[in-house]
């Protein structure tokens, strides 16, 4: 960003206290003022329900192979999802460590748990790659949609996909999920990984036959240069974290499935039983995706937000100025190192939060030292283990009901959060180390 640029964001009245807030690293909640009721918002959208029934189609397609290829699956017919659970001990001891009531249920969506990689990205990283080899055997006369699709865990297409690439930029969790389908598949998978990757997400990776480039810049130069690279080779597929619509709709694919689980605990969502998401966000793909279903079924109902690392408010920053992918937190002298690797984002994405502007209902900022906290509060009151970063969502109620008063006024919910609904999305963390695991409780004992 220019000088110029940066001295009139600098100076606008309104953007001033908030910048000045995350460049004092503190932790922030921001209600989206450019946020629409879903009717309008939706006229502006490039994507529609449609395209998220197609992508649920595909996932469907593919679920007799994903049954064969990954055993674990097969409880549920190959098909990818995670439980939906009450924590209500958590939600007791979230009440007394703020000392502020967080009104209505408190659940949990447990993607760490997700079969075959463990995170939120089993959702949108193996749909983009199931969605390039479809079209590459349907091109090659392999395969018919009306095929059953078991048929891809064979010699013959492994043979046939060792022909092609696929590449992606990535801080850990979207890599393994693309190494692990990839190779699986037969592809030949490269993977370009930023500084703050962790080590034994790299070591999977290698484990799984991937090839693990390693940077010592960011997420961004990560993309970057592995864009660059497959833009060379024509037999190379690049996951677009940044621009991927495949991603986005693989993640969206969601929120039909939440449906269910919803019916199935008896939860009403409507007029009178709101329902309130928080998300940790990177790039934006993930819960931009999950957000963007929500949005489609439950429409003005429920309430997203997107929740960062003080250190990586990348696209709190791209909303907050609306130039989107135009800045990063380095701009304005944040340094993008945090403990949340999956999150460890500079820049986001333009074409997220673009689409998620009109509906997204806000977003806030949280300390790793209070990541690492929350991770030991999960453990000591309900037993469940995430990574750091997929505790970024964890907080959100409490910062809701504390700092976000003024969005219960302004959409006139005052008198519906005493029935209202909660769900932190848990975004990874299953296959950690257990000494890694460790490591993060301990870290999160020495702050309390």
């Amino acid at each position: 960003m220019d000088n110029l640029n940066m001295e009139a964001l600098l100076l606008n009245e309104t953007l001033q206290p908030l910048i000045q807030s995350l460049t004092s690293l503190e932790e922030l909640f921001w209600v989206n003022p450019k946020k629409e009721l879903f009717d309008s918002s939706i006229k502006k959208s490039p994507l529609g329900l449609d395209d998220v029934i197609e992508a649920e189609e595909r996932l469907k397609r593919f679920a007799p192979y994903i049954a064969t290829a990954f055993p674990e699956t097969r409880p549920m017919k190959g098909i990818i999802e995670s439980l939906l659970i009450s924590i209500a001990s958590m939600k007791e001891a979230l009440e007394q460590q703020f000392n502020q009531k967080i009104h209505g249920d408190l659940l949990l969506k447990r993607d760490s748990n997700l079969p075959i990689s463990g995170s939120i990205k089993a959702r949108g990283g193996i749909y983009e790659v199931l969605k390039y080899a479809e079209e590459l055997a349907i091109e090659h006369e392999l395969l018919t949609i009306h095929k059953d699709y078991s048929i891809f865990d064979s010699q013959t297409f492994r043979d046939f996909f060792s022909q092609y690439t696929i590449a992606v930029g990535s801080t850990g969790n979207l890599g393994l999920s693309i190494g692990i389908i990839g190779t699986k598949l037969g592809f030949n998978v490269t993977v370009h990984m930023s500084s703050d990757a962790k080590q034994w997400k790299k070591d999977l990776l290698r484990k799984k036959g991937a090839t693990v480039i390693e940077y010592e810049s960011d997420y961004s130069k990560a993309v970057e240069e592995g864009r660059r690279q497959a833009e060379k080779d024509p037999s190379c597929h690049f996951v677009d974290d940044e621009n991927s619509m495949d991603l986005f709709l693989g993640y969206a694919v969601a929120a039909f499935r939440l449906v269910k689980q919803l019916e199935e605990l008896e939860v009403t969502v409507d007029e009178d039983h709101p329902l309130f998401v928080y998300l940790p966000c990177g790039v934006g793909g993930g819960p931009g995706g999950i957000a963007f279903g929500l949005k489609l079924l439950f429409q003005d109902h429920v309430h997203c937000f997107f929740a960062e690392p003080t250190h990586s408010p990348s696209m709190l920053l791209g909303l907050m100025t609306g130039l989107h992918d135009k800045i990063s937190v380095q701009d304005i002298g944040i340094d993008n190192i945090t403990a949340a690797d999956g999150l460890a984002v500079g820049r986001p994405s333009g074409f997220v939060g673009k689409v998620m502007e009109p509906f997204l209902s806000g977003s806030y900022t949280v300390s790793d030292d209070q990541l690492y906290s929350l991770l030991k509060k999960l453990v000591d009151t309900e037993e469940i283990y995430l990574e750091p970063s997929a505790l970024a969502g964890m907080i959100g109620p409490t910062m809701l009901f504390r700092d976000g008063t003024n969005y219960f006024k302004k959409n006139q919910l005052n008198k519906q959060m005493g029935s209202a609904t909660h769900i932190v999305w848990g975004t990874g963390g299953s296959m950690v180390p257990k000494e890694v695991m460790t490591e993060y409780y301990q870290k999160g004992k020495e702050w309390i």
